[in-house]
């Protein structure tokens, strides 16, 4: 069977970004040059916009710096997709700052990439990855973050 590739949220990554890599897909206020992710399609959420500006995608910087990070070693509960027989496997969280953006984006590590891995300030970028993949043929795909240079 062919699998179907489906973002998880359509609209908030770009497989093929105009550098030819993947991006995550923010918005930006044409009036005060805010950047919102996840993307804001309806207004301005800074308090200090003047208003009267556009809300235009961008494309967010393709690398950050850890900022913080941690280990998930539970399964999720309901409302969350979890197959109570299917085996558990712990998951690394990594909170990466986006200096240019002036925002820290909340992500799942890459496949093989551990807490003993990372490091505070460590430069990471952002890559495609699989969420999922269902019965029904369809891969769902989201974002993570691997340490630069780390091809895992």
């Amino acid at each position: 069977m062919e699998r179907t590739r489906t973002p998880v949220v359509s609209g908030w990554f770009t497989e093929d970004g105009a550098e030819g890599g993947f991006r995550l897909l923010g918005t930006r206020c044409s009036a005060c040059a805010a950047v919102f992710f996840p993307r804001e399609d309806a207004y301005c959420r800074n308090p200090h916009c003047p208003g009267g500006g556009e809300l235009l995608e961008t494309p967010l910087s393709p690398r950050g710096r850890v900022w913080s990070y941690t280990d998930g070693r539970y399964r999720p509960p309901a409302p969350y997709v979890s197959d109570p027989d299917a085996p558990w496997a712990p998951y690394t969280l990594v909170a990466v700052e986006l200096r240019a953006e002036g925002m820290v984006v909340l992500g799942q590590a890459a496949p093989g990439v551990g807490v003993a891995d990372l490091e505070v300030g460590m430069e990471v970028e952002v890559v495609g990855g699989v969420l999922n993949e269902d019965a029904s043929g369809t891969t769902w795909t989201t974002w993570h973050f691997r340490p630069v240079g780390v091809e895992r």
